[in-house]
């Protein structure tokens, strides 16, 4: 069957018609039936029927014309059954001439759909949700238009706003039961920023009420569009000049704002908008109607920055949608003094509005460590809880809330004694940090004279704010790619170098390892072209990347050493797997070395080259590797999930296997055996280095400098402090030898029996 393509006209004329039903008398069913049939009669189908979600992700057909009328309110599918489940499972449009040829396909008789060869369905999206799904169908084998697909998808926004009605569902049908009620609620999630926080609730959900759906003129609409966005222009420019990070220190949340006016200025969103408005579409739903499909594809993203881009991208849609329907967008009034704000998740500019002097802590129910707002919200010590699922519906507006973000859970409603236990924590929580602060100055040695050198992990400026309030010895572990990986595209050398000079300035003299860039796996950079491996932290990653792209890996060390000026620097390479990839890095610093001597460059008073060991083969290799580096830091991160073959972001295994375990601890001796040997220093960062237990036993075999977060400082050189060396090397070695998954229950009696401090 041959179908003339939709002209823009015959596609505003569907929406005018839909539109003038909508708005009709009659029962929402009714309007309903009325809609299906118009649908059907414009699109030249033969069949359209809607259907609508309801609680337990289940789609019931709500109205059809052209399959059994006595399906209606009967038929009902889960998601991702047949093909109607699979547009709403995908939140994609589905377009099939053949419909038998898709592996979803499954007919439901009693509907007598069966006879129907053809389909288009689109997802029925409200704020990035599927509510329901529409589709159209025909006897012939069809090939739908894209222009057919858009005109659908343009209808479909109209039916979300009777969707959203609470009409024909009811808002309370979808609300989980749990946690609704007014009791005491404890939900976990992930911290990305740690501390305490205890407020009351702040509910971040922007709801706009669009009265006009269907453009009246569209000239006007598309005019209204531009300066909705020149204004959002000026409002971000003031905005951030105005926050509280407008300090000009260069640090990295100075880079993301960057970023995201890079993001508010893209050509193809203003482009993608302006289409829909010439749909038929108001400035306010084409707004909407891009912010949907943007969010659900973007959401499908295997790139983790691309997945973060939606919410920035939200930020900035609401904004808009302020600016069309007239709210202000100014910064929040009426905010209780001490508050939890709660959200799905955010862009900085929103976060930025709020009175950071209130915020006692930030509750999203997506997001990552990596966002932007979690940058932001770290950079002014906010404690950030994220991944906490369905929050929003839990939560009502000023409930008590309680985040605790060192172990990663919050209480909704808390009791008195939860209240007053969480009081009492932080009290104590006051005093031991006072405790620890007392350490800073002292030495970090055991009670029989073994010196331990303790250091910090760093990515970020202010991280190195950190080292003089922990008496940290420097920064074992310098992570370059952070700062790459919040920017809109790839710095060049004299922003490198501006970087790192800032980043020795502020260690003031003690040592910083530079870890050269780490990207791939789960750290994609913006503007590199998505990866699609099915195992990333085994993939292109780190050195592999580097070597290939020689070019990227030569400019960061001549940044590296333009910006030492006669200071040392250490350089270490990650990821390596064979001595030969080493002694290529190690190659293209010598290079670079002399290319700046030649230039007249002032050189680093000296240059150490190192390796992060984190793949078992080169440890096999150690005899070798030896006589070429100047120091080893071994990355327990990895190492021990490339040793155990075991995914530590999988909560199935990711504790499966543990470090202190005589097989884990054997190897790492190993290789601190063979590095004394050959007199190259060795040091170990990653998590393992910051627990107090696991810190213990690594000292027992002989590491002298571990490399940690900058909070666990204080409680390792504690422990250090309260630790024998000798006795504990005796004991822990005596266990070696045993054949047991795990020695820490015998390792946390022995602490406790010799009042080691763990």
């Amino acid at each position: 069957m041959s179908v003339d393509r939709r002209s823009g006209s015959s596609s505003r004329r569907l929406l005018a018609r839909v539109r003038d039903v909508m708005a009709g008398e009659g029962v929402p069913q009714h309007r309903l039936d009325q809609t299906t049939n118009v649908i059907a009669a414009d699109m030249v189908s033969e069949v359209c029927s809607i259907y609508v979600r309801r609680a337990g992700d289940v789609l019931e057909l709500f109205s059809t014309q052209g399959l059994n009328p006595d399906s209606v309110h009967k038929t009902r599918l889960r998601f991702g059954e047949g093909l109607i489940g699979t547009i709403a499972a995908t939140a994609k449009p589905l377009a099939l001439a053949n419909v038998q040829s898709h592996l979803n396909f499954a007919a439901r008789p009693e509907t007598g759909e069966d006879v129907f060869n053809s389909l288009l369905g689109v997802p029925v999206l409200r704020s990035g949700r599927v509510v329901g799904v529409m589709a159209v169908q025909n006897r012939a084998s069809r090939h739908f238009t894209d222009e057919e697909m858009e005109t659908l998808q343009t209808v479909a926004m109209v039916l979300a706003e009777l969707f959203a009605g609470g009409e024909l569902i009811g808002r309370e049908e979808a609300m989980p039961t749990d946690g609704i009620a007014l009791k005491p609620l404890r939900i976990e999630g992930s911290a990305f920023n740690a501390g305490l926080g205890i407020g009351s609730a702040v509910l971040h959900e922007p709801r706009f009420d669009i009265a006009n759906v269907v453009a009246e003129d569209t000239n006007i609409e598309r005019k209204r569009l531009y300066r909705a966005f020149k204004t959002m222009y000026g409002q971000l420019d003031t905005l951030f000049d105005q926050s509280p990070l407008a300090d000009g220190d260069g640090g990295e949340h100075e880079d993301v704002l960057e970023a995201f006016r890079m993001v508010a200025k893209d050509a193809g969103w203003l482009r993608r908008t302006e289409e829909a408005v010439q749909s038929g579409l108001t400035a306010e739903a084409a707004v909407v109607k891009v912010k949907n499909e943007m969010r659900a594809r973007l959401n499908t993203a295997a790139d983790p920055y691309l997945r973060e881009r939606v919410h920035d991208l939200e930020d900035l849609s609401n904004r808009l949608l302020r600016l069309l329907i007239g709210e202000e967008c100014d910064a929040k009034d009426d905010l209780p003094e001490h508050m939890v704000l709660v959200a799905r998740n955010m862009g900085p500019a929103e976060f930025l509005e709020y009175d950071h002097s209130k915020l006692r802590a930030l509750i999203l129910e997506e997001g990552s460590a990596s966002s932007h707002v979690s940058i932001v919200a770290k950079a002014l010590d906010i404690p950030v809880l994220g991944q906490v699922r369905e929050v929003l519906s839990k939560v009502e507006a000023g409930d008590a809330i309680i985040v605790d973000g060192d172990n990663a859970q919050i209480f909704v409603r808390p009791s008195d004694d939860i209240q007053n236990q969480f009081h009492e924590t932080r009290k104590h929580k006051a005093v031991i940090k006072a405790q620890y602060a007392l350490l800073k100055d002292l030495p970090s040695e055991t009670k029989d004279g073994v010196k331990i050198s303790l250091n910090i992990n760093a990515g970020l400026l202010f991280d190195f704010d950190q080292i003089e309030p922990v008496g940290a010895d420097g920064v074992g572990l310098y992570r370059t790619e952070v700062p790459f990986m919040v920017r809109a595209e790839f710095p060049d050398v004299d922003e490198q170098q501006a970087l790192y000079e800032k980043v020795l300035d502020r260690a003031q003299g003690k040592p910083v390892v530079f870890r050269t860039i780490d990207v791939g796996g789960d750290k994609v950079l913006p503007y590199w072209d998505e990866l699609n491996e099915e195992n990333p932290a085994m993939g292109w990653r780190a050195i592999r990347i580097s070597l290939d792209r020689p070019v990227i890996l030569r400019q960061q060390l001549r940044a590296l050493i333009r910006a030492a000026k006669g200071r040392e620097i250490y350089v270490m390479f990650p990821m390596v797997a064979e001595v030969e990839e080493f002694l290529q890095a190690k190659a293209l610093l010598l290079h670079e070395w002399e290319r700046e001597r030649e230039r007249g460059t002032l050189l680093p008073k000296a240059v150490h080259a190192g390796v992060m060991l984190e793949v078992p083969a080169l440890a096999l290799q150690l005899d070798k590797l030896l006589q070429y580096v100047d120091f080893v830091s071994i990355g327990s991160n990895d190492l021990m999930q490339f040793l155990y073959a075991t995914d530590r972001g999988n909560p199935k295994v990711a504790d499966r296997y543990d470090i202190l375990s005589p097989v884990a601890l054997g190897f790492l001796k190993s290789i601190r055996d063979q590095c004394d040997q050959a007199g190259v220093p060795v040091s170990l960062c990653g998590e393992a280095a910051g627990k107090p237990l696991e810190a213990m036993a690594l000292i027992s075999i002989g590491f002298r400098s571990l490399s940690m977060a900058p909070p666990a400082v204080g409680p390792v050189k504690e422990m250090i402090r309260s630790m024998e060396d000798r006795t504990v090397a005796q004991f822990v070695h005596s266990l070696l030898e045993r054949p047991k998954m795990s020695i820490r229950q015998r390792l946390k009696a022995f602490a406790k029996d010799h009042n080691i401090k763990i």
